[in-house]
């Protein structure tokens, strides 16, 4: 091994040389140089290799490079390129073919060494890159659309790009992203081709030799992209996904009318379809030929007759399709347009009485999906149409009346209207629901109760929470109830309520952190209290959390009644309780903490 890395160094006494020679770096730097070259050879040359050590030989190489170009700007000297900055490309190079070559399932070190290439390297050697990748990774289609676009944007060679899209088609025929990458590219090629002619014609130069296909300048080419991929791509939103890429290239004006005419024939009964061409009365002009709208009047109303246009035919997509997906797009274009801003309270006001009615529609046929409740009773209470959407929190909870989300909106109804059922609204919830679902419900009605009823009522309820909450869901519940019980009551009463809770498995790290804080927010903040809150908490935490163990020690050593000959104890049972990188992050923080006291 010794002779390799020899012959490795000797390898680069001629690159160190001349960076010595023209006053880059100085003698001493050089030996350091090759102090540090000899140390990362000898890790990656070793039996036993491990994937970081060349991550670090590469990383050291290239802040060598950039090192070398700061101080070549600096200098103003840019010749000698050959001799040093190739030198070590290649190397760095050499480096990641080794390391690929072990690791050849690691797709973010071929990244790694893709990025390299972009930098550093020939457009050939990257070429070559991208290849070796592929025949590994050829089941990763994102990695073919990334070989193809820099071969067609940085390479310039379409052609190139076009064969990796057909051979990437063969190993995914059924992958609408490859479709939609290579029909983009076919139309960003004929648009470049396009504008170059037209350039040529206006030189008046002669473009009879020139190669300009007529299939791709007319856009065929992405046409036949388009009709193969929807023969094995099915369904309405990839045909929609393939028209809006047309739609960027205003040469593709007969494409674009064709793909539309397909969509309107081939996908009738899905929503999608519906969808995009209500959505497309938004950009048609109200009357071609007219001027457009000056003053805000006019442009509200031309807002408006776009927006009616559209939901003419949504009215007649709910018809034609009467199903929850095609209400949920009628209804979600609504709150779209709702949500816009206007200062045109006529538009306004049809805007929320589309919604509404819309809203009220879909329910009356039985077709509005849960969670769409839930936003009709938020527009509702927006609008302060309490009574009302106290009505549809009903029907939705009726309805649902397994979902959580549904009880929780009509609560939160009964709340807003001050009802005095809200209690009863609670315990009615919860025989209706499965006790693992109902932790949000407790949290919200011991929020509520905190709110509006007595202290002694709200520590019932979180009594009672504890009692039906289990498992994990109920550590969330206890740190809340500390909380409360701070808020409420303060120290004492936290205290009785760790007191009554400490041996109430399972907590969290907060759980104990929130006693500790809450000891030294007191005057007289006891240290015996605080060694009986640490603890407990290294009792369930002290094999992992490695900060309790730090923050113990410092207690130890700046509270006035600690005792820091404790420090030495607490460090020799936290190295025998944490384990692995827990007992690493220790190590650490102890010795820089040390070092910050010395």
């Amino acid at each position: 091994m010794a002779e390799i890395i020899q012959e490795r160094i000797e390898d680069r006494l001629p690159e160190l040389e001349q960076l010595k020679r023209i006053g880059l770096f100085s003698h001493a730097e050089i030996k350091a140089i090759i102090k540090k070259a000899s140390d990362l050879e000898y890790r990656i040359q070793r039996r036993a290799l491990c994937k970081e050590d060349f991550i670090n030989y590469v990383q050291y190489e290239i802040n060598l490079l950039e090192l070398i170009q700061r101080r070549r700007a600096r200098i103003g000297y840019s010749f000698k390129k050959e001799e040093i900055e190739s030198s070590i490309v290649h190397r760095v190079q050499g480096v990641f073919r080794r390391a690929s070559a072990k690791w050849k399932d690691d797709v973010q070190l071929w990244l790694s060494y893709v990025v390299f290439c972009k930098k550093w390297a020939t457009k050939p050697q990257l070429s070559k890159v991208f290849s070796a990748m592929l025949a590994i990774h050829s089941n990763k289609p994102a990695l073919w659309i990334m070989a193809a676009k820099w071969e067609m944007e940085d390479r310039l060679s379409s052609e190139s790009a076009r064969q990796l899209f057909l051979r990437a088609l063969r190993f995914h025929p059924q992958c609408p992203k490859l479709y939609q990458e290579y029909f983009r590219m076919e139309l960003m090629h004929a648009e470049k081709l396009r504008k170059e002619k037209q350039e040529f014609e206006k030189a008046k130069m002669d473009v009879e030799n020139l190669d300009y296909p007529e299939e791709i300048l007319t856009g065929e080419l992405a046409r036949i992209i388009y009709k193969n991929s929807v023969s094995m791509i099915k369904g309405a939103e990839f045909h929609v996904s393939l028209l809006s890429i047309a739609q960027l290239f205003d040469f593709a004006k007969d494409l674009q009318r064709e793909i539309y005419e397909d969509l309107q024939a081939m996908h009738t009964d899905d929503p999608h379809t519906w969808d995009y061409v209500a959505r497309r009365e938004l950009q048609i002009e109200s009357q071609p030929g007219v001027e457009p709208p000056v003053t805000k009047q006019a442009k509200a109303e031309e807002v408006s007759r776009r927006e009616e246009r559209c939901c003419a035919v949504y009215e007649e997509a709910v018809k034609t399709l009467p199903t929850e997906a095609m209400w949920k797009c009628y209804i979600s274009f609504c709150l779209e347009r709702f949500a816009k801003k206007t200062n045109s309270q006529p538009l306004r006001g049809k805007r929320l009485e589309r919604t509404t009615t819309a809203f009220r529609k879909a329910h009356e046929l039985k077709l509005l999906p849960e969670f769409l409740y839930k936003q009709w009773v938020e527009l509702l209470l927006h609008q302060d149409f309490l009574e009302e959407a106290l009505q549809v929190a009903v029907a939705g909870t009726e309805l649902f009346r397994n979902s959580v989300m549904m009880w929780q909106v009509k609560l939160q109804v009964l709340v807003k209207a001050k009802s005095p059922d809200v209690a009863m609204l609670f315990e009615e919830a919860f025989l209706c629901l499965k006790p693992q679902v109902c932790l949000p419900l407790w949290i919200s009605w011991a929020e509520w109760s905190e709110g509006a009823k007595s202290r002694e009522d709200t520590e019932a309820i979180y009594k009672k929470a504890l009692l039906a909450v289990k498992g994990a869901d109920s550590v969330t519940l206890k740190d809340k109830y500390l909380d409360w019980a701070y808020r409420s009551g303060g120290y004492k009463k936290a205290r009785a309520v760790f007191k009554s809770l400490q041996e109430s498995r399972p907590f969290s790290v907060d759980f104990f952190r929130k006693m500790i804080q809450f000891e030294k927010e007191q005057e007289s903040c006891k240290m015996v209290n605080l060694r009986e809150y640490y603890e407990r908490a290294l009792r369930e935490f002290g094999s992992v959390d490695s900060d309790l163990w730090m923050d113990y020690i410092k207690e130890e050593l700046t509270h006035p009644l600690g005792r820091p000959e404790n420090c030495g104890q607490i460090h020799w049972r936290a190295m025998k309780m944490l384990q692995g990188e827990s007992a690493d992050a220790f190590v650490a923080k102890h010795a820089l903490h040390q070092a910050g006291h010395l």
